[in-house]
C-alpha cells in the first residue's frame, strides 16, 4: 500500500503534504469544507491531478490527519492497493419515499460483487438521509459477514445541506460504498464515546421514525429545555453538548442519538437516528478528558484485535465531540496517532453521524457522539 496526502486552503491550489509519488489507480478520498467543495471546478481539478484514480467526495464538518485538525480546507488522501482492489459503487435516493434509507442502503451493498468481498467503506449524505434505516439496509444485504465502517457526511454546525459524489462534482442525495477484495486485506475497528448519562430515565410514548414527541407522556422539547436551563435559549446548537442514551427492548446495548434540530410547533425534537416508542432515555453529558481517554480505547481496542501492523486509519469522530473539544481539538487525534504509529498515513473527518458495529458484533450500526476508527492493511 502507497499513499500520498495533499491539502488544499480557501484560494490556493493542492499542494502535497507527504512525499509527492506517482500512484497507479489510487482510491482518491476527497474530504473537505462543504463551501469548496461546491466550486464548479473542484472535480476537473483534482482529476488533473490524479488522471487514473478513483474519486470519492465528502463533505465535512472538519478534516483529520495525523498533524491537524482543519476546518476551512480540503484534504486528499490517496491510496495505492498494491496486493488488494477495490470496487465503487452509488446509491442515490428520493427523500420523499417511504422507506428511501433503508432501500439506498439495501440497494447499495447488493451492487458490490459478493465474492471476495470483506470489507465497505461508505460516505453518505448526512442532512437528509435517516441513518438507522440506512444501516438496517446495508445490513440487510449482508449474511452478517462483511464488515461496514463509514460516516454520514457533515456541514459544520450549519446543518443546512451536505455533499458527496463519485467521479463527478460533489452533489446533494448520494451515498458511496467502496467495497474491497484480498486474500491478505486485514481490517478492525474500535469506537468510543465517553459520555455519561444523568439525571431520571424516561420512556418514549411518543415518536414517529427519528421524530421523539413525548417523554412519559410529557412533550419531550419541554422536559429537555427544562434540563437546559439557559442553555435552551441556544438551541439547537446547544443539544450537540446533551445528547441522549437510549435503550430499546429489542437491543441488547443501548446507543447514543445526537439531537439534530427541534420543531417549536410540534414540540418535538429530530433526532440523528430512529427512536422506538417503549424505549428509555437519558441525558448525557461529557468533558475534554473522557472525549480524549474514550478515543484511545477505541485505538486500543482496533490494534489489539490486528495481526499485522496498519498502514492506513480511517477516523470518523462526532461533530459534538469537537464542540465540547473546542481549542483541545487535536487531542483526541493525537492520542490515536501515538497508539496506531505515526508511520501510519490518517485521514478522515467529524461527522453528522458515525458508521460501525458495536465492538464484539458484525452488524453495522449509527452512532453518534462517537469515535469510530478503522485500520486497514494488506
Amino acid at each position: 500500500m502507497q499513499t500520498v496526502q495533499l491539502k488544499k486552503t480557501k484560494n490556493q491550489k493542492f499542494e502535497y503534504i507527504t512525499e509527492k509519488n506517482e500512484l497507479k489507480e489510487p482510491l482518491v478520498l476527497v474530504f473537505g469544507n462543504r463551501y469548496m467543495l461546491e466550486d464548479k471546478n473542484i472535480y476537473s481539478e483534482i482529476r488533473e491531478i490524479f488522471k487514473d484514480g478513483h474519486i470519492v467526495f465528502g463533505s465535512t464538518s472538519g478534516n483529520i490527519t495525523s498533524d491537524s485538525v482543519d476546518d476551512d480546507c480540503i484534504i486528499i488522501t490517496a491510496v495505492e492497493f498494491e496486493k488488494s482492489s477495490f470496487q465503487i459503487k452509488t446509491s442515490t435516493f428520493d427523500i420523499s419515499k417511504e422507506k428511501c434509507s433503508l432501500v439506498a442502503g439495501k440497494k447499495l451493498i447488493e451492487q458490490l460483487p459478493s465474492e471476495g468481498l470483506k470489507y465497505v467503506f461508505v460516505i453518505s449524505e448526512g442532512s437528509i438521509v435517516n441513518g438507522s434505516q440506512l444501516t438496517k439496509g446495508m445490513n440487510s444485504a449482508t449474511e452478517d459477514n462483511i464488515l461496514i465502517t463509514g460516516a454520514l457526511c457533515g456541514d459544520g454546525a450549519r446543518f443546512e445541506k451536505t455533499l458527496a459524489s463519485y467521479n463527478e462534482n460533489p452533489k446533494e442525495a448520494e451515498i458511496i460504498a467502496v467495497g474491497f477484495y484480498g486474500d491478505s486485506l486485514e481490517v478492525t475497528f474500535g469506537t468510543n464515546g465517553g459520555w455519561t448519562p444523568f439525571g431520571p430515565e424516561r420512556i418514549v410514548t411518543k415518536s414517529e421514525n427519528n421524530e421523539l414527541f413525548e417523554l412519559d407522556g410529557k412533550p419531550a422539547l419541554d422536559l429537555y429545555k427544562t434540563y437546559l436551563g439557559d442553555k435552551s435559549k441556544e438551541l439547537p446548537g446547544a443539544a450537540l453538548l446533551y445528547p441522549l442514551k437510549v435503550k430499546s427492548t429489542d437491543e441488547r446495548k443501548s446507543i447514543v442519538r445526537t439531537i439534530l434540530n427541534i420543531d417549536e410547533a410540534n414540540n418535538s425534537m429530530i433526532l440523528a437516528g430512529d427512536i422506538i416508542e417503549g424505549s428509555t432515555v437519558q441525558l448525557m453529558m461529557t468533558n475534554v478528558d473522557n472525549i480524549v481517554s474514550a478515543a484511545e480505547s477505541g485505538a486500543r481496542h482496533a490494534i489489539d484485535l490486528r495481526t499485522n501492523k496498519p498502514q492506513l486509519s480511517i477516523l470518523v469522530s462526532c461533530i459534538g465531540r469537537k464542540l465540547v473539544l473546542d481549542q483541545r481539538i487535536e487531542e483526541e487525534v493525537e492520542e490515536v496517532v501515538e497508539i496506531v504509529g505515526k508511520d501510519t498515513t490518517v485521514c478522515g473527518f467529524y461527522s453528522y453521524g458515525e458508521i460501525a458495529p458495536f465492538d464484539g458484533e458484525m452488524n453495522c450500526q449509527l452512532h453518534n457522539q462517537t469515535m469510530a476508527i478503522t485500520l486497514i492493511s494488506e
